[in-house]
């Protein structure tokens, strides 16, 4: 099943493992291209510069730039997933959120690039990820929206709009990723400091759990 159309995907030749490697190689290659300058200003030229592989070897593994940039896109959305997907309604609702917005913090710092690509993909109209956005994230947050109602309900978080909520935790978790010159023009040399992203972790929990705890 395709992550951004919602539909099965043909099913793939079998790939040897320096296939694999260089389709990751690729891949690899190709999210701070597009993350620099974004899908128009990618080439296919530049991604296998970048890649240390000759044009036509790369689109022996993509036929044109467009598979390219939808095969990282769907490798970023796999793994930003997987934190709300991981939100456990069985867990304790304090523990199960601050356990989201630190994973959620880690993947900004980890992987800004990926975090800046998505965020172009979306000022863009999302053109790739428009499908993937009205089926599977919207029954994602759905879900997720209902386990923290049932937490307000039985008075276990204090009574905020649950959406709301997962919108302000993506917004102040990727702020860091996607606005980094901004971060940068303000905070200057703190920013490069090695407890910086301990520090911005602490900022946002605090504001967030102090909003979310039982009144």
């Amino acid at each position: 099943m395709s992550l951004l159309t919602g539909t099965k995907a043909a099913r793939p030749r079998a790939a040897t493992r320096i296939q694999a490697a260089n389709r990751e190689l690729i891949l690899e290659a190709a999210l701070p291209v597009f993350s620099s300058h974004g899908f128009r200003g990618a080439t296919v030229e530049r991604i296998a510069q970048a890649a240390g592989m000759s044009k036509p070897n790369l689109l022996y593994y993509f036929r044109r730039k467009e598979d390219v940039y939808a095969a990282v896109l769907e490798r970023t959305l796999e793994a930003w997933l997987a934190p709300l997907e991981a939100l456990d309604a069985a867990g304790d609702p304090l523990d199960e959120l601050r356990g989201y917005i630190l994973a959620k913090m880690r993947l900004s710092a980890e992987q800004p690039e990926a975090s800046r690509l998505f965020a172009n993909e979306i000022l863009h109209g999302a053109p790739v990820v428009g499908t993937f956005l009205r089926t599977r994230l919207k029954a994602l947050v759905a879900q997720k929206a209902a386990v923290l109602t049932r937490w307000i309900d039985e008075g276990r978080l204090a009574p905020v709009d649950p959406v709301h909520l997962l919108f302000m935790i993506w917004a102040m978790t990727q702020h860091y990723a996607d606005f980094d010159v901004q971060v940068r023009a303000i905070l200057d040399e703190r920013v490069d400091r090695p407890t910086f992203g301990e520090e911005a972790a602490r900022a946002v929990l605090s504001i967030v759990m102090n909003g979310v705890s039982p009144r």
